[in-house]
């Protein structure tokens, strides 16, 4: 069984189709079973939507600096 950690660790690459079969079908399985995982699965793809619709000129510049310094402080 998949570890919720390792789901976390795949879950880009489920949603691209690029793991291979037996790992997206123990990535399904732990799914079926794990409402925590589901659910963060569910705000990823959320996630992608919504952000996926924003363009660079949507944010004021205090909101794309916030963001910019999170992303890089993420980085180390």
């Amino acid at each position: 069984m998949m570890a919720c950690r390792e789901l976390v660790e795949l879950v880009t690459d489920y949603l691209e189709d690029r793991l291979p079969l037996d790992e997206r079908l123990r990535f399904e399985e732990h799914i079926a079973m794990c409402p925590g995982c589901t659910a963060y699965l569910d705000q990823i793809r959320l996630t992608i939507f919504v952000t996926g619709a924003l363009r660079a000129e949507d944010l004021d510049q205090q909101a794309r600096e916030a963001m910019l310094a999170v992303f890089r402080e993420f980085q180390r």
